[in-house]
């Protein structure tokens, strides 16, 4: 016969239960609470081990259940790596592919990104992916997968969907900026993509076009299009992306031969127009004429001309500038 302290004691046991899986569902993570979480790691180790962003945020998204997973719950691994042979920190075990598998603990999630970059780093037959472009994350995610870091045979598609649904091959450019979820756009408008260069903070609305070589997204202004450069751009890479010559890059964009191109800019691939779509625009505290020509693709000696300036004349802040 059962006592009632034993009954007591069971529905204290369930109820705890209850709550604990409760509080684990409340709290689960999104995709893009992942990624805003830890896009900043993923360009912080690119930058040091050139390991594409998008592949190491593919990779914790898979690996970790976007978070969710026991291992990465428990243990801060979010990349899946076993302890192997070399392993002198925390364990942590559990059944995968076999019953009672030896998995590495973290004491912080950080601290699982900067192993998986050393995991990668620190073995030949990872070896052959540094030979591939930074931007290349489709070679990156067949690579792996003939490598074999994961025994799934869809590893490398399963990649490349999170990689391409969520566009975190933005993250590949090193410039800190949010990601364009696919099913937010529907691949028609580009809203709130941060100009670096733009001393007011202001946010550049763009109309998506189509993703290009090398992974560069397209964009529309003023029915002009553009990409928006990277870390180590020049005219020529963005050209060959592109399929245009270098020197239609430098005479679109007024730029000189030896210019240098910041992360992060405005890049227009085919002429600007001679007039814009609004009226005019104040001038604003550190802005050029030519920072105004190219926020709204327009020709920079037509801006001049239709103010009645000289070319290289810069109106004080606060000037109202006429655009069509």
């Amino acid at each position: 016969m059962i006592s009632s302290r034993s009954i007591t004691w069971t529905i204290i046991l369930i109820i705890i239960g209850f709550q604990g899986f409760s509080q684990r569902v409340n709290t689960s993570i999104s995709y893009q609470k992942y990624i805003e979480t830890y896009k900043d790691i993923a360009i912080k180790k690119m930058h040091e081990y050139r390991i594409p962003a998008s592949i190491t945020l593919a990779q914790g998204l898979l690996e970790s259940s976007s978070g969710n997973s026991a291992l990465s719950l428990d243990a801060n691994n979010h990349f899946g790596i076993k302890c192997h042979k070399e392993w002198t920190g925390m364990t942590y075990i559990m059944d995968d592919d076999e019953k009672g598998e030896c998995f590495r603990k973290y004491s912080s999630p950080e601290e699982s990104f900067n192993d998986h970059s050393l995991f990668l780093t620190s073995r030949p037959r990872y070896a052959g992916l540094f030979n591939l472009d930074i931007h290349d994350y489709k070679g990156w995610a067949y690579g792996l997968k003939s490598a074999g870091y994961a025994t799934n045979p869809k590893y490398a598609e399963m990649l490349i969907k999170i990689i391409e649904e969520n566009q975190l091959y933005l993250y590949d450019s090193g410039v800190l900026r949010d990601a364009l979820p696919a099913d937010k756009i529907n691949h028609n408008k580009v809203n709130g993509l941060a100009n670096k260069n733009h001393s007011s903070g202001m946010k550049y609305d763009f109309k998506y076009v189509e993703v290009t070589n090398g992974n560069r997204s397209i964009y529309e202004n003023n029915g002009v299009r553009l990409v928006i450069s990277r870390i180590g751009d020049d005219a020529q890479s963005i050209a060959d992306d592109v399929g245009v010559h270098t020197f239609q890059i430098l005479k679109y964009n007024e730029l000189g031969s030896k210019e240098t191109i910041k992360p992060g800019s405005i890049i227009y691939v085919e002429p600007k127009k001679k007039k814009a779509n609004t009226e005019f625009y104040i001038m604003q505290e550190g802005e050029t004429m030519r920072d105004i020509a190219q926020l709204h693709a327009v020709k920079l000696k037509d801006l001049y001309k239709r103010n009645g300036l000289q070319t290289g004349h810069e109106p004080l802040p606060g000037s109202k500038i006429v655009l069509r």
